[in-house]
């Protein structure tokens, strides 16, 4: 149903319209151009209706974190499963950095949600996408488990990533010279071949 103005009271998936028109107002602006009222306003549905599904604007901007995690999970799976034997951990972190860059203000928001009780789903959705990064880059040479490499390496990337977003890598913003840049990075501090998942793996991925 709806009335004169277009403005609709039912719709077919309100909570994944209105997760899309978040995800359209975080990228176009930031995380304060993002509320219910807004969101309504681009899904073109009654205001009141996104409280059906996002009580509150904490949770809407949960709901964003987890997208967002869910969608860098699936981008690291991918771009592992294809890579050369050795290179592993240089394509999964080039896939991560290249997602930041796609997705920045989503991106900034993911790491930015604190750890709530509220909202477990976030931390859940966050430690299964950090089980993949620990899966792959978990071991050593040998395929021997190393507990300290994942967070090292995820501290590396991450940081390359961030840095990316801000335009302070020294080769320019240029996604070829980036992907270059931290390929090099990346081998320069684990090592050609060391890390690359060769053992099975733990952690849900």
């Amino acid at each position: 149903m709806s009335t004169s103005s277009g403005v609709r009271y039912h719709h077919g998936d309100l909570r994944a319209e209105c997760l899309r028109a978040a995800l359209d107002l975080l990228e176009e602006s930031d995380e304060a151009a993002v509320s219910l009222r807004a969101v309504a306003r681009r899904a073109g549905v009654s205001p009141n209706a996104p409280y059906r599904h996002y009580p509150d604007k904490e949770a809407l901007l949960a709901a964003l974190a987890v997208h967002g995690f869910h969608e860098l999970r699936a981008t690291l799976l991918a771009a592992v499963e294809p890579a050369a034997a050795g290179q592993e951990v240089v394509s999964l972190a080039q896939a991560y950095v290249r997602y930041a860059l796609d997705h920045p203000a989503l991106f900034r928001l993911m790491f930015s949600r604190p750890c709530s009780p509220d909202h477990p789903e976030v931390t859940d959705a966050g430690d299964r996408t950090y089980a993949v990064i620990s899966a792959r880059a978990g071991t050593d040479g040998t395929g021997q488990p190393q507990e300290a490499r994942p967070a090292g390496w995820w501290s590396l990337v991450h940081g390359l990533a961030s840095l990316a977003l801000y335009g302070k890598l020294p080769r320019g913003g240029d996604v070829r010279q980036i992907d270059e840049l931290v390929k090099d990075t990346v081998t320069a501090m684990c090592g050609t071949g060391t890390g690359t998942g060769t053992g099975t793996g733990t952690g849900r991925s």
